[in-house]
């Protein structure tokens, strides 16, 4: 844990004329789940697909193990609001597809299929599931690969507060299990300081707040309650942290 996974350093972004992000400066251990939080346009998601070599920076430097990201970045995982899944195929083609279709892989695929609660839709098609389930296909799809980064934009947005929820503490039960280094980008401030470990507020395209969340899991309502006020304080009334 005590090593940096992800370093940002001074990074830019434009579109244009319009500066997007301004000097970002992050670092990211390893096995940490690290929140970006903000209203919408900020720049959280630019920053998350600037990580995922989705873009290029304008200026600045991406590193992740030592390694400049330049060009797509192989050895992380995005997963949408919009859960991409090609509705030709089955669930279990989905996870394999582009990948050595041999058996392990397809043990491999079950597995997956297991750990996210969905071993009875092996063969089922995407239109036949929930948005639930399909975005639990989408998160096991992810983690076909082993990345060492897992990069969420807005994978809950979509989703009934039930089955947010439930998709929430699946998804920090799998990070538990495997302690692999995640990054959530979400408007969303209680599921913020529910599920990371630490937190950044993106505001007017830079950072304009940092916190570490040491609260025990599972974390009640109560108990987030705090740091939720902190931050929503941060975004409401244009305080920068210095």
């Amino acid at each position: 844990m005590a090593d940096n996974l992800l370093t940002i350093q001074h990074v830019n972004k434009y579109y244009g004329d319009a500066h997007v992000l301004r000097d970002i400066n992050l670092d990211i251990r390893a096995g940490e789940f690290v929140a970006l939080v903000g209203q919408s346009g900020g720049g959280k998601s630019t920053l998350l697909r600037l990580i995922a070599g989705l873009e290029a920076a304008s200026d600045g430097v991406i590193a992740q193990a030592g390694h400049t990201i330049d060009g797509l970045n192989g050895n992380s995982r995005v997963m949408f609001q919009d859960d991409r899944l090609l509705p030709w195929m089955s669930v279990q083609d989905n996870l394999t597809f582009g990948r050595t279709n041999n058996k392990q892989r397809r043990a491999e695929a079950q597995r997956l299929l297991h750990e996210v609660e969905l071993d009875e839709f092996t063969d089922a098609y995407p239109a036949s599931l929930s948005g639930g389930q399909r975005q639990r296909v989408a998160l096991a799809r992810a983690l076909m690969a082993n990345p060492q980064l897992l990069l969420l934009d807005e994978p809950l947005g979509a989703l009934d507060a039930l089955t947010r929820r439930k998709m929430q503490e699946l998804i920090l039960k799998l990070w538990q299990e495997r302690q692999m280094t995640t990054i959530l980008v979400t408007h969303d401030v209680n599921e913020a300081v529910r599920m990371a470990t630490k937190i950044y507020v993106v505001k007017n395209h830079e950072i304009a707040w940092s916190g570490t969340n040491n609260v025990a899991y599972p974390r009640t309502d109560d108990a987030i309650a705090p740091m939720a006020s902190e931050i929503m304080n941060v975004i409401l009334d244009g305080h920068v942290d210095q």
